[in-house]
């Protein structure tokens, strides 16, 4: 029988735990063959914290764990006992459906460019006020006008003399009003 990928539910911000208690429980049943990687989809996300860049993980999915695994009753129940664990998501509560092998790579693609590249913590929208906490223009409001999340950079229009005075900023420099 093939691995699939099942989605579990977990208590929420006890995620790592469950990953922790399943591989133990894995090992301990000896079903080591009957189960793949056991994943808590997590992605690198960077925040301004006391004037210094920080970087921090951040799950996109909490409260959930990803389990790749042949279903069976064995496995069916020893997932279900584990501590923590409220259920599989999708299919009826005795037979879980696996979730597609798209939406697999979907989120394994996700996990990738988190890890290489850092996505903000804070997401902006243009039109958004915001305050520049960093750099020549600190403690002045601006309105986001465009952003990249390609370069993490904002175009902010900040009144200078009166003026509406359009100036880039890095997305550390500013936080939401």
């Amino acid at each position: 029988m093939a691995k699939r990928w099942f989605v579990v539910q977990a208590y929420s911000g006890f995620e790592n735990q469950v990953k922790r208690s399943l591989e133990e429980r894995i090992v301990r049943f000896g079903l080591q063959d009957a189960f793949g990687q056991v994943l808590v989809p997590t992605e690198e996300v960077v925040e301004m914290r006391d004037g210094q860049k920080r970087r921090s993980e951040r799950k996109f999915f909490p409260g959930y764990v990803l389990v790749e695994m042949e279903m069976n009753d064995d496995t069916w129940h020893m997932v279900k006992e584990t501590p923590k664990v409220l259920g599989f998501i999708g299919g009826k509560a005795d037979k879980p459906a696996p979730i597609t092998p798209k939406e697999v790579d979907t989120i394994m693609r996700r996990v990738e460019e988190g890890a290489e590249k850092p996505r903000p913590k804070v997401l902006f929208d243009a039109g958004e006020v915001v305050r520049v906490t960093d750099g020549p223009f600190k403690d002045f409001n601006g309105v986001v006008e465009e952003v990249n999340y390609e370069k993490s950079r904002l175009l902010v229009a900040v009144q200078i003399f009166g003026r509406s005075t359009p100036v880039e900023l890095e997305f550390y420099q500013v936080e939401k009003t």
